[in-house]
């Protein structure tokens, strides 16, 4: 990771945060961004760009463009920024499939459409969203949420072909994550049974390293325990 810089959208989130930690920790250089307000004046090792909807590819683009300028070049791209639903198709409103897409969807697909030019310059491009295991096989309210993610999915298996030899394009597939949130929601789970933000943070830093360089159009799973 030594000098690699890296872009985590949604770095002011629960996995986002952990990613981008981790990879400074080891020498990284990384640009947060993140619809919440910035909250750390720029270094030389990191900066965050707050108040992005990255569902806009203006806003998308005028960030990314934003730490490349900062940094002078980016070699990862770290799609963490999405949303979740949990409603039935039949008793749901139609504005939370459009709020899925957009959140989960389009906020990968404007990233990466900003970052690619720099990321093929770079030695060692790569980018790395997140899908869901759910999306594999939808569940009882998992419409919205389950459709928007099986588009991140395609996503990244048609950037990875589009870009193969210039980019490396992949997705990590967690079930549920271990985060305040969710323990709030579902307080009677076995909490244990989890992916840890840590160690989904693990597999997406791999995917960023020289040691993937044999690596596209991956969907890996990374489920916990469950």
């Amino acid at each position: 990771m030594q000098g690699k810089v890296i872009v985590v959208t949604g770095a002011l989130g629960a996995l986002g945060k952990v990613v981008a930690e981790v990879a400074q920790s080891r020498g990284a250089r990384v640009a947060g961004i993140d619809h919440a307000p910035s909250q750390m004046p720029a270094t030389a090792e990191r900066i965050e760009i707050g108040g992005i909807d990255l569902s806009d590819a203006t806003q998308a683009k005028t960030a990314v463009e934003a730490a490349e300028r900062h940094f002078g070049r980016l070699d990862t791209l770290v799609n963490i920024a999405g949303g979740f639903a949990f409603e039935t198709v039949g008793d749901g409103d139609i504005k939370t499939w459009q709020r899925m897409y957009a959140l989960n969807v389009l906020t990968a697909l404007n990233a990466s459409r900003a970052a690619l030019p720099h990321l093929a310059a770079s030695k060692a491009g790569r980018i790395v969203n997140v899908g869901a295991m759910g999306a594999l096989q939808a569940g009882s309210g998992l419409g919205p949420y389950a459709a928007s993610k099986a588009g991140v999915h395609r996503l990244t298996e048609a950037l990875a072909s589009e870009w193969k030899g210039k980019v490396t394009v992949n997705a990590v597939l967690p079930s549920t994550i271990d985060t305040k949130a969710n323990r709030a929601d579902m307080p009677k789970a076995d909490f244990s049974k989890w992916v840890t933000p840590q160690e989904l943070a693990e597999v997406i830093l791999f995917l960023t390293s020289d040691a993937a360089s044999g690596v596209t159009g991956a969907l890996i799973p990374v489920s916990g325990r469950v």
